[in-house]
């Protein structure tokens, strides 16, 4: 059995397809031909209705808003969404993020995390002698 020197297939540059249709097909579909094509969580979502704030953020999208900020980490990204920058809460502050063609059918959510790494400091005031140890390496 030969082995491919490498498991990934290069694409062309400019050259985007989500479950075999391009970018401009998708936009034309409805958000219930939408749903058929997304995994059954987001489906189950889309197709029990959205909420009055979802709707109120698409409406946003549709009319091209620059300054979209967003509680709303539930939301779902939709073919109308690519190419806007949304500003999404963190739990803390809003981080601005550009929607593309690979994070639809995605929750806005994934793509801001709420947590930060934590990076430790020096060993405070009260530590014992073992514990202000630091390793050079």
């Amino acid at each position: 059995m030969a082995r491919r020197e490498s498991s990934k297939i290069p694409k062309r540059k400019g050259e985007f397809t989500f479950r075999g249709k391009s970018l401009e097909e998708l936009k034309k579909l409805s958000q219930d031909e939408f749903a058929l094509l997304v995994p059954s969580r987001q489906r189950r979502t889309l197709q029990r209705g959205l909420s009055e704030d979802h709707k109120k953020l698409l409406h946003k999208v549709k009319i091209r808003d620059p300054n979209i900020r967003t509680h709303l980490r539930d939301m779902i990204v939709l073919p109308d969404m690519v190419g806007l920058k949304i500003s999404i809460h963190s739990g803390k502050d809003f981080m601005p993020v550009d929607i593309l063609p690979e994070m639809m059918g995605h929750y806005f959510g994934e793509f801001v995390l709420t947590r930060k790494k934590v990076s430790h400091g020096a060993a405070g005031i009260g530590a014992t002698k073992s514990s202000k140890f630091v390793p050079l390496k």
